[in-house]
């Protein structure tokens, strides 16, 4: 998968140490699962560069450029396993978010594994699609 594009954009507008971060989150994020898609949405004045998005079957996370730290979001991380208290933002309600200040050190498997739960998360939410039942008109095709 190439990863030339909108994510790419947003990390070289933000040319201080928190385009560099979202860029090494970024990497561990695609290390975790190399399926993964990206893009960047939510772009509106108070963000007008917008937040960069990964998924995989769904939603898997949001990394968010702060003023002061870069911010990776998961809406539904309660339901994950967290051993090494990555989460330290976002701790009401369903979502977890990991707050990465300047200079902060990451572990990288610890956060590899995050992304992977998330990801199994949302194929194991993932059915297949329900057959409906064949219509008058689609029954008269096949006894043609």
């Amino acid at each position: 998968m190439t990863r030339a594009g909108p994510v790419d954009e947003l990390i070289a507008k933000t040319p201080d140490w928190r385009g560099a971060m979202l860029g090494k989150l970024r990497k561990i994020v695609h290390d975790a699962d190399p399926e993964i898609a990206e893009d960047v949405k939510w772009k509106r004045p108070s963000n007008p560069l917008g937040s960069a998005v990964w998924s995989h079957d769904g939603m898997v996370c949001v990394g968010v450029i702060l003023t002061e730290r870069v911010r990776l979001a998961f809406s539904a991380g309660s339901s994950f396993p967290d051993p090494k208290k990555l989460f330290n933002a976002q701790l009401l309600g369903k979502s977890r978010a990991i707050d990465v200040s300047q200079n902060e050190k990451l572990d990288e498997q610890a956060l590899k594994a995050i992304v992977k739960a998330a990801v199994g998360h949302n194929l194991a939410k993932t059915r297949p699609a329900k057959t409906r039942p064949a219509t008058k008109r689609a029954r008269s095709r096949r006894t043609k």
